[in-house]
């Protein structure tokens, strides 16, 4: 790279210094760049292949970072990165120690918001201009860049109504690209094409209805016609809204054919770009193709069954069902509260839907499974994925709050399975019949079971299980964390290991409270393990029994310390804050030493 033009880059004051007819040629380092890093160290690719050009005249034409950019999500903001003082740092993205894979107020000054969730944008940067008017900064420029697949969530449209009425300097651009992480569903997504195709009539344009100035649809991929635009965009105050048209993947011709594989496609060939083949070793399913697999097979058997997922079919493995089931499998959109008031209105009319939401983005809805689910005791299915930490994705994907912020709800039962086999088996408890919500939990990745699947049996709920028998310290886990008690009991010694029980209490509500008297006045000490936050979770609730019960047992209660875990590996970060084997196995010599 010693050559190029990228090498001579250190911040958008560097960029600003070259001839127009350069920009091209800088546009192609920049993606061999991203290629060649992300190809090696993996992260989100196709998102930022796609806005090159983009990102090169934004920051070419406006007066970063005193001019304010606000990028939506920011999984596409990998080039914004390299170009505002972090390219020499770039190999370092998600790594544990390195810079984020999002936008990062800590990180940059230019990074003026930070994301990692949809939709947000527009609000951010719509609160941004509103101040700059307040302190007499009536020049400056405040743009968000937001996808066609944000753009149709109720925040983003909340907050285009309020901008329209402003008169705040606020630009608008919409990066569309016809797909999210899947292809952008809905009727907007339609609008979007019928304007594509000159098919939609301008003098009803939605964006001009909400007193924007619209100009587009332009292509993307143009630096002159960008930069143009711009130049002209920055003249004019109040609300604009410019509709730019770019190609996810561009550049490398995988991630334009697969856009879905090539969103964020792991270890691949640079040069060619072909995936990198892994081991063909039979390994334990995904947990997310359990849920996948088993409402397919639930709903052959129940035509009561529906699936319901906000823009995650993939990841959640529920195209599955959608392949063999269309119309009984929905992809709402980025749309987490619509999707679960949507359950509860199909509840009210006696379907068993299955709503599967990442558990970070579940807290989107949060007053939806109060006010619309629970509150009526409708019996949804909610089904959890990418709960506990998730690894490089960091702070704004760990789906570690969920156990707290259900627990307090009245009327709704908390699972969190061990492994493949009760998965499987609670999801076809659900559709028995039960008379409440309930929320299934569990990780991003695979489980532990290859012969997964087995007959389904019913579970009861509110019941625990016990694992392994001990005299003094008994360790009460919930999900898949209990797993790594395996290699925990493997570094102890046969006197120590005798001392340990293990109990699978796979319901955090209802608590299996005989169950936990017993292990109460048989053992001196109680451990609780979790993937969340210590913070009003499981261990809480536990500690909640034992002043309600009198019981003066001693108590250590593990899990997510009250702080916001960064980006890493999910083994690097487990380390870090006592959650490994080698950890708990520590922390379980130390208490049996103190015995």
């Amino acid at each position: 790279m010693s050559n190029n033009l990228l090498s001579t880059i250190f911040n958008p004051i560097d960029l600003r210094k070259l001839e127009k007819s350069q920009l091209p040629t800088l546009a192609k380092e920049l993606r061999d760049y991203i290629i060649d890093i992300v190809a090696i160290k993996e992260g989100h690719l196709g998102a930022n292949l796609g806005v090159v050009e983009l990102t090169i005249a934004l920051h070419y034409i406006f007066d970063t970072p005193k001019d304010l950019l606000v990028w939506d999500v920011g999984h596409q903001a990998y080039g914004h990165k390299i170009l505002t003082e972090r390219r020499d740092q770039f190999h370092t993205n998600r790594q544990l120690g390195g810079i984020s894979g999002f936008p990062n107020r800590k990180e940059s000054i230019y990074d003026t918001f930070g994301v990692g969730h949809s939709s947000t944008s527009i609000s951010a940067a719509l609160g941004m201009a509103m101040a700059s008017n307040l302190k007499g900064e009536t020049k400056k420029q405040h743009i968000a860049v937001i996808g066609d697949a944000s753009i149709a969530s109720g925040m983003a449209f909340e907050a285009l109504n309020h901008a329209g009425v402003s008169k705040a300097n606020l630009l608008v651009i919409l990066n569309d690209n016809a797909i999210g992480i899947d292809p952008s569903v809905g009727a907007l997504k339609q609008y979007f094409t019928g304007i594509k195709k000159g098919e939609a009539n301008h003098q009803h344009n939605i964006f001009e209805a909400l007193n924007f100035d619209y100009s587009g649809p332009i292509d993307g991929h143009d630096l002159e016609k960008l930069i143009s635009e711009f130049n002209r965009l920055k003249k004019i105050k109040g609300p604009k809204f410019l509709h730019v048209i770019t190609t996810k993947g561009k550049g490398l011709k995988q991630a334009e054919q697969d856009q879905v594989k090539y969103h964020a496609p792991g270890k691949f060939d640079a040069k060619t770009g072909e995936l990198t083949i892994k081991p063909s070793t039979i390994q334990p399913p995904k947990y997310q193709d359990v849920f996948g697999e088993t409402i397919l097979d639930l709903a052959l058997q129940n035509d009561k069954i529906v699936g319901i997922t906000p823009a995650m079919p993939t990841g959640s493995s529920l195209k599955i069902m959608m392949d063999s089931l269309p119309n009984r499998a929905i992809d709402v959109g980025i749309a987490e509260q619509h999707a679960v008031t949507l359950a509860a209105g199909m509840a009210t009319q006696g379907m068993l839907v299955y709503c599967n939401i990442y558990s970070t983005f579940l807290q989107r809805a949060y007053d939806q499974i109060i006010h619309d689910v629970a509150l009526q005791n409708l019996p949804v299915i909610f089904c959890l994925d990418r709960a506990g930490l998730v690894g490089e994705d960091g702070a704004t994907h760990h789906g570690v709050f969920d156990l707290a912020y259900l627990r307090c709800i009245p009327n709704l039962i908390i699972f969190a399975p061990m492994n493949e086999v009760e998965l499987r088996n609670i999801l076809y408890t659900a559709q028995l019949g039960l008379n409440q919500p309930i929320a299934i939990r569990y990780p991003r990745g695979r489980g532990v079971t290859i012969d997964w699947k087995q007959a389904y049996q019913k579970i009861e709920i509110g019941k625990g299980k016990s694992i392994k028998e001990g005299s003094e310290i008994a360790i009460l886990s919930v999900g898949h964390i209990g797993n790594s008690l395996q290699e925990v009991f493997r570094l102890l010694t046969e006197d120590e290991l005798k001392k340990v029980a293990h109990y699978d209490m796979r319901f955090i509500k209802p608590l299996d409270e005989n169950l936990l008297h017993t292990i109460f006045k048989t053992h001196k000490t109680i451990i609780t393990i979790e993937d969340g936050t210590k913070t009003g979770g499981f261990g809480s609730a536990i500690t909640e029994f034992v002043i309600t019960h009198n019981y003066k047992n001693n108590i250590e209660v593990l899990g997510i310390p009250d702080q916001f875990i960064e980006h890493g590996t999910v083994s690097e970060l487990y380390d870090s804050i006592g959650l490994s084997p080698e950890k708990i196995a520590n922390t379980l010599q130390k208490t049996i030493n103190l015995s």
